[in-house]
């Protein structure tokens, strides 16, 4: 160490095969001061597996522990240590623990860096054969399934690709619930065990693909799907047009705002979807029989 403030390295780490490791990585994990882990487990084989060694001193830095060990590891950078920021795979602070120790180092004027590497994010995009000239990464979803749908809601009208992750247990379930949000034709594509052995690449309508997951999946799952249709003289029926009110709705606007914006997204009279919603609500008073719609 030096008498100067240290360095905060973020270093990316394979997401499956281990000879996708950068060169860098490596070196910093030869010759850095400490090392923090999400897993030193899952450390201890990685380095084993680039036939190296660390030097530095090894800590966990989990979900857990997070809040409680960054002033420690901002106390050693201070006093000069080089601090390198590992996670299980890909990018520290993107799904990971690191960014509340990023926000801190920044706070006190120590100097940031990064190792790339590996992502999920970007090898499913590529892989997905969807638009990716503009996306965003949405993370995990809500565990629960009441939370889960309200987050889908929130972004249904997203016209940028979408790239997610989930556990595999919950895939069939998130895919339902997406095929029940986004529409059962919205494209997309289910990556699996990316870089891996058993790498596969499943692309299709979404309800196809909630039914493919029923039976089952396993491994590491990212999950890219298809943005909303651009909006503008669009070829809406009233049941979509319906849809898209309780949306908005359901996300907080007041109906009359709600009408207004899908009337204005899809290049319609904002009379034209007025009627719609009251001819479902009064469908919905007549009873189940007729159909689903605004109460």
């Amino acid at each position: 160490m030096t008498g100067t403030t240290g360095t905060l390295v973020l270093a990316g780490t394979p997401i499956g095969d281990v000879a996708d490791a950068p060169p860098r990585l490596a070196a910093e994990l030869e010759t850095a001061d400490v090392v923090a882990a999400e897993d030193t487990r899952r450390l201890r084989r990685l380095t084993q597996a680039l036939g190296i060694h660390t030097t530095g001193r090894v800590v966990s830095y989990f979900e857990g522990n997070e809040s409680a060990r960054t002033p420690e590891l901002v106390e050693a950078l201070t006093g000069g240590a080089r601090v390198l920021l590992v996670t299980d795979a890909g990018m520290p602070s993107v799904s990971d623990p690191g960014y509340r120790l990023v926000a801190a180092a920044v706070e006190m004027d120590i100097k940031v860096t990064a190792v790339p590497g590996p992502s999920a994010v970007l090898t499913a995009l590529a892989l997905s054969a969807l638009p990716v000239d503009r996306f965003c990464f949405e993370g995990f979803l809500p565990r629960k399934a009441g939370e889960r749908l309200g987050k889908l809601r929130e972004v249904a009208d997203e016209r940028r690709t979408m790239v997610f992750f989930e556990a595999p247990h919950r895939l069939d379930h998130t895919l339902a619930a997406m095929a029940e949000v986004f529409g059962a034709d919205r494209r997309a594509a289910v990556c699996r065990e990316l870089t891996k052995t058993y790498e596969e690449v499943k692309r299709g309508p979404l309800a196809e693909l909630a039914t493919w997951a029923a039976e089952g999946v396993r491994g590491e799952i990212t999950v890219v799907v298809e943005g909303a249709t651009a909006s503008g003289n669009e070829d809406l029926d009233a049941a979509e047009l319906v849809r898209r009110v309780q949306v908005r709705e359901e996300a907080g606007e007041r109906r009359k705002e709600a009408i207004a914006a899908v009337a204005a997204e899809a290049g319609l009279p904002k009379r034209e979807v007025f009627d719609a919603v009251v001819a479902a609500k009064n469908a919905a008073r007549t009873g189940p029989s007729q159909g689903k719609g605004l109460t």
